[in-house]
């Protein structure tokens, strides 16, 4: 059990201390995509969904989300992020909008959760404010694409 970073020697939950960690710049990039009907896809690229702008409402939703990450994920370390971009694809052969996050700070930690979050909370719009068109629609694929900076190095998704 010592192996986990965040149980202490007798297997108790703890948060990591990272306090003498030394502060570098760190990027994660996260991936998602949430598929639907072909109606409910361009309902959305043309703007026609009643509630709003489902886009632009998902981006503000994933970057609330990426701040309070620590909120949400009990051994996560509140951090002050300098960064957060969501940003969508629209795939019309699949019939799905592929999600993808970036977060950056300089900092002890990193931000791979916050990343995720921003990906999975901007799915979670989508779906929200389009289930009454299309309540099948799935949120899939959620992944870290990449990660650089801190003692662990870089990670890119094969």
């Amino acid at each position: 059990m010592t192996d986990f970073t965040h149980l202490d020697k007798e297997g108790r939950v703890r948060m990591v201390d990272v306090g003498d960690k030394q502060k570098t710049k760190r990027i994660a990039v996260a991936k998602g995509k949430i598929s639907m009907e072909a109606d409910t896809l361009a309902m959305i690229m043309d703007a026609k969904v009643k509630k709003g702008n489902v886009l632009e409402t998902a981006r503000i939703a994933g970057v609330m989300a990426a701040k309070k990450t620590s909120d949400l994920i009990p051994m996560c370390h509140p951090i002050n992020i300098t960064h957060a971009r969501v940003d969508f694809a629209f795939d019309t052969k699949n019939f799905c909008i592929d999600i993808e996050a970036e977060v950056s700070l300089t900092e002890k930690t990193g931000v791979e959760m916050e990343a995720l979050t921003a990906v999975s909370v901007a799915a979670l719009t989508i779906y929200d404010m389009c289930k009454s068109y299309d309540r099948a629609m799935r949120i899939s694929d959620i992944r870290l694409k990449s990660k650089s900076g801190g003692k662990s190095g870089t990670y890119t998704d094969r």
